[in-house]
């Protein structure tokens, strides 16, 4: 169902290419893409739509722009080919009239410890410069240094050159203490007093040495002599001695030579040392953190916060909210503009281009409504639409002419009122010579477009198609001949507001909420209904439910899920209970807590890292697969057990791709592809497991079932059936149940979690479900499928509070909860409370601050 392509003529081009104006995409075969032929034109904005999981992203970002980068890779020097990551095969036939490109795609993760809104908008480079090249020295410094100044690295807590040696930068140390790493002294060694111990075979080894070299682990920790625990704890010596070690009697255990580190050494190595967050995280548990005695808490060498810019020392500036990091450079900037050329020295000449360099991105930072953050503040602790947002503000300063932006979701995290911002932006890159890729679910932003590139019809398998590629109007026009869902989404009336009180007529209340910017609000929640906390990116939303809510919940439930728990098969999935146990929520008091038992946080990380973690293992329905393949008399005659439908066993795993069922070609000069399995042909086993076989199927080809195949294939199976009805009711009908993880978007692996979570057989009625922007990259017919689930767990009882920004949704939830007015400092108040209908009718009271309920009253026609 092809439309045909007119030539265009993009009304918002600023100069119309000199020979074919369009780039023309051919015989596109990337993922489930269906060799699709497409044109579109280049100096304009084209948005590439469809439901989640048709296959827009392939064609943007892996098509278009993998052959983009393809062709970039050509032209570099092959030794250093190798060096750049993350190119992949475009698998396209050919690709004309194409500029170079620039992605923007969602991020699954915000950066390490150390990220900040300066480090990842490069924001910090050139303030480390200001400083080292036009900061003020005291008297003395610049004849002591060697270069007369301080290098640009002496101004990064990041670094050896700036950081201060007792803290490395973080302002706060860290010392383990008896008590922080022995919580209760009445159990013994062997039963666990040492908690700071890694687990596993380390811990056990640990344990073992000090067996070895005559110290009692049998008797309470607090009978050991003093001096003997504190050789234990704090030691610096490191003995080594043979170990015999003894685990269990049928058991056999070869002796070897073991090295004692104390406890304390331990976890100071394992600080120092470790890459992985989790590790860093528990390892501070055992820690006992107090501000830094050499930098005061500052994080800095004390010569770099002699030198001051602007009257501010680094950290000073750092801690600057950017609306006031924009006052002070424009100053800096208005003053050197009043000097006289003649009078000019050589720093000056530095300080007027670093501030040229800087000034865009600050002031595009301000536009896009960032102007409450930092520069220190940590990239972790951003909403989605901020860290989005400053991305795109980063790339403002780019100066590129002829490039052809291909965004992902630019509206992901905004309020309705800050995608106008959005929109702005978009059009500075047209204005500035350049094009734009627009992959959106936002139909406000899609209408804005000039050209729609429509990929479906559905998803999947069932997708991949090219449904329409044209002016936009065009295709509005023809949204019943198409038959597409984007564009009757497009042509949608907007939702009636939900009128009625919903609910048990309890609520959970709390009263004097302080956190970020709450200082002593009161907020309710009703209990049994569909609740919407809605408000600008940044105003406290997330701070609110995420942090205190979920933070309060969790100390008066029986029973705290994240639902990014995993099943047994699954190892690649991390759990997260709940609330972020460093940051400090304080509630005067709360009620209604009783009522809740249960709760529940869906979160938006990813479900799995790797393609070992699938649809099957993460919802737990394999599990039960495999059980059935194991009941077979054929598993059963062959002495099969369960593991042995594992593929990730080595029992019955392919020994070639040890159960990936495919195998990274290493092209060393060219982008790395995956092909195949030669050994197993793509279906994860040993001959003699396919074998076995159930219904007619062995075990690859159930994993080769989509979610919809599946209901036929397993209408007997209640325990199976149930958990693909959930994933079939959210939409997820065209997903194998073998597909692995890193092929799904953000909006599938969350309805994944969704639907794992609702499988589940326990009462509703006493559970709090916890939800951050559950619509995030979902099309809006998702977003129906979504809702109806959401308020299927209403009827059945459930408390369900999501973060939320689409209107849609917020117009048909029972209860808004409207934060704001602004972001930052400017948030953290309780604007608007009640149905949907009755937040709208605050929207058109003279003088309301809350954007959300002017926002829900335009689009419900009120006065």
């Amino acid at each position: 169902m092809t439309h045909a392509q007119p030539e265009f003529q993009a009304p918002h081009a600023t100069a119309r290419a000199e020979h074919d104006p369009m780039i023309r995409v051919r015989d596109a075969h990337l993922h489930n893409l269906k060799h699709i032929d497409v044109d579109l034109p280049r100096d304009t904005l084209v948005a590439v739509t469809g439901v989640s999981g048709s296959g827009k992203s392939s064609l943007a970002f892996g098509t278009i722009h993998g052959e983009a980068q393809r062709r970039y890779l050509e032209s570099v020097a092959p030794f250093a080919r190798r060096l750049i990551g993350g190119a992949v095969n475009p698998r396209v036939g050919s690709v004309t009239g194409l500029p170079p490109t620039v992605a923007l795609q969602q991020s699954t993760t915000l950066g390490g410890a150390r990220s900040s809104v300066g480090t990842i908008s490069n924001m910090s480079n050139s303030i480390r410069l200001l400083f080292s090249r036009s900061g003020t020295y005291p008297d003395g410094m610049r004849e002591r240094l060697e270069y007369g100044r301080l290098d640009s690295d002496a101004f990064s807590p990041n670094t050896t050159a700036g950081m201060c040696p007792e803290c490395q930068g973080t302002g706060t140390v860290h010392r383990p203490t008896e008590e922080s790493m022995v919580p209760d002294p009445k159990l013994s060694i062997r039963d666990g007093a040492i908690a700071a111990w890694p687990g596993a075979w380390l811990g056990k080894n640990f344990r073992d040495i000090l067996d070895t070299l005559g110290y009692p682990i049998d008797i309470p920790w607090r009978d050991i002599p003093q001096k003997d625990r504190d050789w234990i704890l704090f030691t610096h010596e490191q003995p080594v001695v043979t170990v015999h070690p003894v685990r269990d009697e049928n058991a056999v255990h070869g002796s070897y030579k073991g090295k004692w580190r104390s406890v304390a050494t331990y976890l100071t190595d394992t600080l120092a040392e470790t890459e992985s967050d989790k590790n860093r995280r528990r390892v501070l548990s055992f820690m006992h953190a107090s501000t830094c005695p050499t930098c005061q808490g500052r994080g800095f060498q004390p010569d770099t916060l002699q030198v001051t810019y602007a009257g501010y020392a680094i950290d000073e500036f750092n801690a600057l909210a950017l609306k006031d990091v924009l006052a002070v450079l424009e100053d800096r900037l208005q003053h050197l503009q009043g000097i006289s050329k003649q009078q000019w020295y050589e720093h000056d000449e530095a300080e007027k281009l670093l501030l040229d360099q800087v000034l865009p991105t600050v002031r595009a930072a301000n536009e896009l409504g960032l102007g409450h953050l930092s520069l220190s503040r940590p990239a972790r602790s951003l909403s989605a639409g901020e860290h989005q947002r400053l991305r795109l503000a980063s790339q403002l300063n780019s100066n590129l002419f002829g490039t052809t932006y291909v965004l992902d979701e630019p509206s992901a995290g905004l309020h309705v009122v800050e995608r106008k911002a959005v929109s702005e932006l978009l059009q500075r890159f047209i204005d500035a010579g350049n094009s734009v890729l627009l992959v959106e679910h936002d139909m406000s932003l899609v209408a804005g477009c000039d050209w729609i590139v429509d990929i479906g019809p559905r998803a999947g398998e069932r997708g991949g198609q090219l449904v329409f590629s044209g002016p936009t109007e065009q295709f509005r026009a023809n949204a019943e001949q198409l038959g597409s869902p984007t564009a009757a989404a497009l042509n949608a009336d907007f939702p009636e507001l939900t009128d009625t009180p919903a609910g048990t007529g309890e609520s959970i209340s709390l009263t004097g909420v302080r956190a970020r910017a709450f200082d002593g609000a009161d907020v309710d929640f009703p209990l049994g209904a569909l609740t919407a906390v809605t408000g600008v990116s940044g105003s406290g939303k997330s701070t609110l439910v995420i942090g205190v809510l979920a933070d309060v919940a969790a100390r008066s439930a029986k029973q705290v899920v994240g639902a990014d728990e995993a099943s047994s098969e699954d190892s690649d999935a991390e759990v997260t209970p709940g609330a972020d146990a460093s940051e400090d929520f304080r509630v005067e008091s709360a009620t209604g807590l009783d009522k809740i038992r249960r709760l529940v946080h869906i979160t938006q990380k990813p479900i799995g890292r790797t393609v070992r973690s699938t649809v099957a293992t993460y919802t737990g329905l394999f599990d039960h697969v495999r059980k059935l393949f194991a009941a077979t008399p054929e598993a059963q005659r062959r002495g099969m057990s369960v593991s042995d439908f594992s593929y990730n066993t080595t029992k019955g795993r392919c020994s070639e791709c040890d159960g990936a069922g495919s195998i990274e070609v290493e092209l060393v000069f060219l982008p790395g592809t995956y092909t195949t399995c030669p050994a197993c042909h793509g279906k994860r086993y040993k001959p003699e497991i396919l074998e076995v076989q159930w219904n007619g199927r062995s075990i690859a080809d159930v994993l080769a079932l989509t979610v919809d195949d599946a209901l036929e294939a397993f209408a007997e199976e209640p325990r199976i059936l149930h958990s693909v009805e959930f994933l079939h009711a959210l939409g997820l009908g065209y997903l194998r149940l073998g597909q692995g993880s890193p092929e799904l978007s953000g909006g599938e692996a969350q309805r994944i979690k969704l639907a794992s979570e609702m499988q589940r057989g326990s009462s509703r009625k006493h559970s709090l479900y916890l939800l951050d922007e559950p619509t995030t990259g979902l099309h809006p017919a998702d977003v129906d499928l979504l809702l109806a689930q959401l308020r299927r767990l209403v009827d059945d009882g459930a408390t369900v509070v999501v973060v939320e920004h689409d209107l849609r949704a917020v117009a048909q939830a029972d209860y808004v909860i409207d934060v704001g007015p602004g972001a930052g400092d400017e948030g953290g108040q309780i604007l608007a409370t009640g149905t949907p209908a009755a937040v709208a009718q605050q929207g058109v009271r003279p003088g309301s601050r809350s954007v959300t309920a002017q926002a829900l009253a335009e689009r419900a026609g009120l006065g």
